[in-house]
C-alpha cells in the first residue's frame, strides 16, 4: 500500500501529516518552533527553525504510520504564505531571519507607496492592496537594510523565496529553486493577468528578477528530495499556499464555492472561476491552487490575529493552559458581560486595512472576570470573519448560503456555533479537519496518478457537523453594534 506524505508548514509550527487513499491519517507529527519578536509590530523566524522542524517531523510521521519512506507515492508542500526568506544560494545560508507574513516593519513604506499612487496600478497587476503583509516590501527591506545584501544580489548571488520554495531548495539539495501559482500570487512582484513576474513591479521595489524562482502550476512535479537531506527520494508533486491549499482540500473547486480556514490567522476564500473579481469592499484577488497552467482565481479577506487570540491568553495573559479549555470557560459566562477584544496586535487586515490600529479590550469593569475575557477573545474571531463575509457578499451582490470551516480552532463547537449565530448561515465542519494537509495530498496525489481525478478524491468528503443559526436578530443586532463600538475606539486611539 502506498500513501502521499504532505508537510504543513505553518506560522507557528511544522507538520508532516501521511495520507492513504481515502484521505485517512495514517500518521502525524507536529512541532512547534520560536516566534521572533525584535520590535514592536516585527515578527521574524528562523529559517534553520523552519527546516530543522519540518525534517524531524518527517521521520516522526513515518515512525508513527509504521511505513518505510519507500511507500511514499509522493510529496505536497503547503506553506505559510508571504513569509519571505532570502538566502546565499552558494553557501545556502540565509541571509536575514524570515521576515513573516504579520511583520509591520515596512507599513511606512507602504504608506509611501499609497502616497505616491501607486495602488491603482500594483492593483491592477496583482490583485492586492498595498500593504506589509505581502512579501516585495520585504524583500527590498532586506536587500536595502543587510550589509552586502545588493552587492550580492547585483552579483547574481541570492535567492529569494516564500517558505515553499526555500523547502524545496534545501530538500531537493539545491537542485529545485521555484514555487506555484498560489505563492507567486502572493508576493506583490506576480501578474496575476499575465501570470509572470512583472518587470514594472520589479523595477518599483528594486529587486532583480535573477532572485525569483520558476513558477508552475500547483500540482506539478517540481522534482525530487535528496536523500541525503531526508533519506528517501520521493517525488515532489504538489505545492500551495496554506489558504489556496485549504480551499482545494474543502474541494471548493467550482465557482462560488467558499470555506473558512482558523489558523493564526482567519482566511475567507471563494473559488470565483476563470473571472478576477476586482472587490470595491477591500478584498483581494489571488491565484487558487490549480491542476493546470491556466488556474483560477479567488476573492480572499484576512485576518491577521485569528487563533493567534488564544495563544496570547495561553501565552501573554496567561489565564488558560491550552486552547481546548476555551469552550468550557467561554460557556461559563452567559454573555460576554460587555467585554471586546479588539486582536489588532499586528494591525487591521481585511475590509479595513489599517496596519497602525493595536489589540483593544472595551467594556471592563470590576464584574469582569477570565471567563468574560475567554468568551470575548472567542467571539472577537467569529466578529472578524463576519466582517469580511459581508464584504464579500457585497462584491458578489448575493447572499452566501453556507460556510465550509477548518483549521485548529474549528474543533471548539462554542465558536463555530457564534460564528453561525453572527453570520446568519449554515457553517459546515468536515470530517477531515486536516484540509489544509489534504489539500497539498491531493495536489501530489493527482500529478502523480495516486488519484485519478477530482471526482475519484470527490468521495473522500464529509460533513461531520452544521452548525445552524439559533441566536434571534436583535440579540444578533445588538452584538454587532458593540463589536462597532469598540473598532471605532481601536480606529480612533490609532490616530
Amino acid at each position: 500500500m502506498e500513501y502521499i506524505l504532505a508537510l504543513d508548514q505553518g506560522t507557528t509550527s511544522s507538520r508532516a501529516i501521511i495520507f492513504d487513499r481515502q484521505g485517512n491519517i495514517a500518521g502525524s507529527a507536529q512541532q512547534e518552533f520560536r516566534q521572533i519578536y525584535p520590535r514592536n509590530g516585527w515578527v521574524e523566524h528562523d529559517p534553520t527553525d523552519i527546516l530543522g522542524s519540518q525534517v524531524g517531523v518527517i521521520g516522526e510521521a513515518l515512525v508513527r504510520a509504521n511505513i518505510h519512506g519507500k511507500r511514499i507515492k509522493a510529496l505536497g508542500i503547503t506553506n505559510q504564505r508571504e513569509t519571505t526568506i532570502v538566502w546565499d544560494k552558494e553557501t545556502g545560508k540565509p541571509v536575514y531571519n524570515a521576515i513573516v507574513w504579520q511583520c509591520r516593519r515596512t507599513a511606512g513604506y507602504c504608506e509611501e507607496l499609497k502616497n505616491a499612487g501607486r495602488g491603482e496600478m500594483i492593483y491592477k497587476k496583482t490583485g492586492l492592496i498595498i500593504d506589509a503583509y505581502f512579501s516585495a516590501t520585504k524583500i527590498k527591506w532586506i536587500l536595502d537594510n543587510v550589509p552586502g545584501a545588493r552587492e550580492k544580489a547585483a552579483a547574481d548571488r541570492l535567492l529569494f523565496g516564500t517558505v515553499d520554495t526555500y523547502l524545496l531548495w534545501v530538500l531537493s539539495g539545491g537542485e529545485i529553486f521555484a514555487t506555484d501559482y498560489s505563492n507567486a500570487s502572493r508576493t506583490m512582484l506576480f501578474n496575476i493577468h499575465t501570470l509572470d513576474w512583472d518587470e514594472e513591479l520589479l523595477a518599483l521595489f528594486d529587486v532583480p528578477r535573477a532572485m525569483l524562482p520558476a513558477v508552475y502550476p500547483s500540482s506539478h512535479l517540481y522534482g525530487y528530495t535528496d536523500p541525503a537531506v531526508i533519506g528517501y527520494r520521493i517525488p515532489i508533486c504538489g505545492v500551495a499556499g496554506d489558504q489556496q491549499a485549504a480551499l482545494f482540500g474543502q474541494l471548493c473547486t467550482e465557482k462560488g464555492t467558499v470555506k473558512n480556514t482558523y489558523g493564526t490567522g482567519c482566511f475567507l476564500l471563494m473559488n470565483t472561476g476563470d473571472e478576477a473579481v476586482a472587490s470595491k469592499s477591500g478584498l483581494i484577488t489571488s491565484l487558487a491552487a490549480g491542476l493546470d497552467s491556466r488556474p483560477q482565481y479567488v476573492l480572499e479577506g484576512s485576518v491577521f490575529v485569528g487563533g493567534a487570540v488564544v495563544k496570547w491568553l495561553r501565552d501573554g495573559l496567561r489565564i488558560i493552559r491550552d486552547s481546548a479549555e476555551t469552550e468550557e470557560r467561554a460557556r461559563a459566562a452567559r454573555d460576554n458581560g460587555g467585554v471586546y477584544i479588539v486582536p489588532a496586535f499586528v494591525g487591521l487586515g481585511a475590509p479595513y486595512w489599517r496596519p497602525r490600529v493595536r489589540g483593544t479590550v472595551t467594556g471592563i469593569t470590576r464584574a469582569t472576570t477570565g471567563e468574560h475575557l475567554i468568551r470575548a477573545a472567542l467571539e472577537s474571531i467569529a466578529y472578524q470573519v463576519h466582517d469580511i463575509f459581508r464584504a464579500m457578499e457585497e462584491d458578489l451582490g448575493r447572499k452566501i448560503e453556507c460556510l465550509a470551516v477548518d483549521g485548529g480552532a474549528c474543533v471548539n463547537d462554542f465558536l463555530m456555533q457564534f460564528q453561525a449565530d453572527i453570520l446568519n448561515v449554515k457553517v459546515a465542519r468536515p470530517k477531515q479537519s486536516e484540509v489544509t494537509a489534504l489539500g497539498a495530498a491531493y495536489l501530489a496525489g493527482l500529478s502523480s496518478g495516486y488519484w485519478r481525478d477530482i471526482e475519484d478524491i470527490r468521495r473522500n468528503v464529509g460533513i461531520e457537523r452544521y452548525f445552524l443559526p439559533k441566536m434571534a436578530s436583535g440579540e444578533r443586532e445588538k452584538l454587532l453594534a458593540g463589536w462597532s463600538r469598540a473598532l471605532r475606539a481601536a480606529m480612533a486611539a490609532a490616530e
